[in-house]
This record gives C-alpha cells, structure tokens and sequence, in this order.
C-alpha cells in the first residue's frame, strides 16, 4: 500500500488553524491505529507505553482515570483487568470493565465518591488532563502545572500506601515546589515522553511510584 497523505481542502469558514489540525489527525497513524483496533482516543497508546515501562497496570487494581473523556486510558486499565473508576465532568459512553463517576474531580465530595465506587482507596491515580491552551508559553505551563497540582492532591486523598500516579505536564518542568512535594510523598519520581506523543509536542508524564501515605 502507497503511504499517501490525506490532503485537506479549506472548507469556507473554517479557520486555517482548524484545517492544519484535521490534516494532522487524518495522518496521524496513531489515529489511524487507534480507529482500526477500538481505541477512543490516540492517547491509549501513550499509556500503554507508560505500562510497559513502569508496570502500573496490574490485573486486580484499583485504578482512578481522572478527566478520562472520551475513555481511551479507561480503555487501557480496563483491558489490563483493573477494577476502573473513570471520573469526568463530562458524559462518557459506557467503558466495559469500568464504573463512570460524572462529576469534577476538584469537587469536595469526589474523592468520597471515588473511594465509595472502589469499594476503598485507589492502586493508581492517572491524569491526562491538560487545559485549553491561549498559546502564551508562561500562562499555559502555569495551567497545567494547576492541573496537575490539583490532580496530585486528589491522588494522596485517596492512594494506597505504596500505591502509584502517572499525570501529563509540559517540557519545561515541574514547578519547583509542585515536584518537590511529589518527591517528598512518593519514592520514586521520573519523567518519560512516550513515542505517541507528537514529535512537537511539549507534552511529558510525571510517573510517581511507591506512595508514602503516612508523610502528609
């Protein structure tokens, strides 16, 4: 088969942004891979790389997919025989294997409704969260530093001791204090880009194991 190219005619009233974005998901062979073997997202294959490396997804665990929409990392854990909560603000179509929360995660009452969907706490917190980006460099990283801020404060509410935590942030590293405490509370912290990410992309994952529950 001849390795073509999906060209993209401008269609009136789309933004050229708009149309360089749909060329790039028409090529994209992680798009094209992930239709073809049931994938939601291209993003399954960022987490089954992050498994293969770091061993987070074993059978039997209880595992948090936090933003989860449209369901492609559910998808992984669930595949993996993990017992999955996915938790969204948004609807999501069901996920065999997992149980959907509906709610914000930066609620109050989610990590109570977490906890009472697994039956206890969480073998692993994953986030592949990102925010919507104004394209300055500065206010964007702050953003998703927030995010994963936020989503590291929910994972030690509701780990195991020992238990795990995987969230997406940009090149250009962790805020200082934000990765100092994730030091403090886990043994060990590394960063990995998977090779699903876009070649352009500034998108790293924090993958943080051996949770210390008793050093809050």
């Amino acid at each position: 088969m001849r390795n073509e190219k999906t060209r993209v005619k401008t269609a009136k009233g789309r933004k050229l942004s708009s149309t360089l974005w749909l060329k790039r998901q028409l090529n994209d062979p992680y798009v094209q891979r992930a239709k073809a073997e049931g994938f939601r997202s291209r993003a399954a294959y960022k987490l089954l790389e992050i498994d293969e490396k770091f061993k987070l997804l074993k059978a039997g665990a209880a595992v948090v997919d936090l933003g989860a929409a449209p369901g492609g990392w559910t998808q992984v854990a669930a595949q993996k025989q993990c017992r999955v909560v996915a938790l969204d603000v948004l609807a999501m179509p069901p996920v065999p294997g997992a149980s959907l929360v509906q709610m914000d995660f930066a609620d109050d009452a989610a990590p109570q409704a977490i906890k009472a969907a697994l039956g206890g706490k969480a073998d692993v917190v994953l986030s592949d969260m990102a925010p919507n980006t104004i394209g300055h460099a500065a206010t964007d990283h702050l953003r998703i530093m927030a995010l994963v801020e936020l989503a590291f404060a929910f994972a030690c509410d509701v780990l195991e001791e020992g238990g795990s935590f995987a969230a997406k942030t940009w090149q250009g590293g962790a805020e200082a204090g934000v990765l100092a405490e994730i030091k403090r509370r886990f043994r060990s912290v590394r960063h990995v880009k998977p090779k699903a990410s876009r070649a352009d992309s500034a998108e790293m994952y924090i993958v943080a194991q051996g949770f210390r529950a008793g050093e809050a």
